[in-house]
């Protein structure tokens, strides 16, 4: 069986080779977020694939995130590692029938789909946003109604916002992991940490939002750590974000304490890639995203109305 360090030699060999890209998402393993040539969140993650000149892209993320690296880039090869238990819940939370459903009902209103959604989703969109986005998007639109989905804890930091009238669709509809973080949980870490910053994720619960010292994507967390005079800072979102954060103090060489709001803030369906499925993907050309021309055309435009608001 061969060693981490062999595996990982291998993967740079044919990732030159075959001039391929490895993306990975903030929420990744901490070995895949050290391997990858660029790490982000949902929005710096769509920049670069639109920007890369790889012919292959290896994703390292779950199935709507390496679908929108194939739209923006419908002539490259996008592959996934592991195609088994990386679809996102959430993202299968909206599908079109649901869509129909609300449009018939409000058929003058846009819709902003998520970027967390699938491509038949997006393909049916006005246009899509991201956590670091959301109220951006929202509040460009010529529209005093908006439809938005699937995440309702991100439509209620919309909300807060905008005067925009937010629908959220469907109703229920958010992240799993994100949905555990309590009340109770940020009050017992409070009292361990009374000094520490509160970071939360606009996908958490709409009480965890209102006692936060920052709601933020994970871009935005990052952001607020490194530029911070601050020592102490409570991670509400995935556990995998420490990793991250750690990853970037360790290059300036800064020690921050990093408390993660819950130790089980898990997301499964992001753990599965390895770097023996990498090492697999790369050399046996798995797992490609193939999408319908269409579908492709439609969620692209949706998606680049995004990437094009300005400010």
């Amino acid at each position: 069986m061969k060693d981490k360090e062999e595996i990982i030699k291998n993967i740079n060999k044919l990732k030159e080779e075959k001039n391929a890209i490895i993306l990975a998402h903030n929420y990744q393993p901490k070995e895949i977020q050290k391997i990858a040539d660029f790490l982000g969140d949902s929005l710096e993650l769509c920049i670069k694939a639109k920007e890369t000149d790889a012919d292959i892209i290896v994703f390292c993320g779950v199935d709507f995130m390496a679908e929108t690296a194939k739209i923006l880039n419908p002539d490259k090869k996008v592959l996934m590692p592991e195609i088994e238990g990386t679809q996102c819940p959430m993202a299968h939370q909206l599908p079109p029938d649901i869509i129909k459903e609300y449009r018939e009902k409000y058929p003058d209103t846009p819709l902003v789909v998520y970027v967390n959604t699938t491509a038949e989703t997006k393909a049916l969109a006005d246009i899509t946003c991201t956590s670091a986005n959301a109220d951006k998007v929202v509040n460009s639109l010529d529209a005093e109604t908006v439809l938005f989905g699937p995440d309702n804890n991100l439509a209620y930091y919309v909300q807060k916002r905008t005067n925009k009238k937010i629908i959220p669709i469907p109703i229920g509809g958010g992240c799993y992991v994100h949905k555990k973080f309590t009340l109770e949980d940020l009050k017992r870490v409070k009292e361990k940490y009374p000094n520490a910053i509160v970071l939360i994720h606009p996908e958490c619960n709409p009480e965890l939002q209102d006692n936060a010292d920052y709601i933020a994507s994970t871009s935005g967390m990052l952001k607020i750590v490194l530029n911070s005079d601050e020592k102490e800072f409570i991670i509400g979102t995935e556990v995998g974000m420490i990793d991250r954060i750690e990853l970037e103090l360790e290059k300036i060489g800064e020690k921050k304490v990093l408390i993660p709001l819950r130790e089980d803030a898990i997301c499964n369906e992001m753990k599965k890639i390895t770097l023996q499925k990498i090492e697999k993907s790369l050399l046996e050309e798995i797992y490609e995203i193939k999408l319908d021309k269409d579908i492709i055309k439609r969620a692209k435009v949706a998606i680049e109305r995004m990437l094009n608001i300005k400010g």
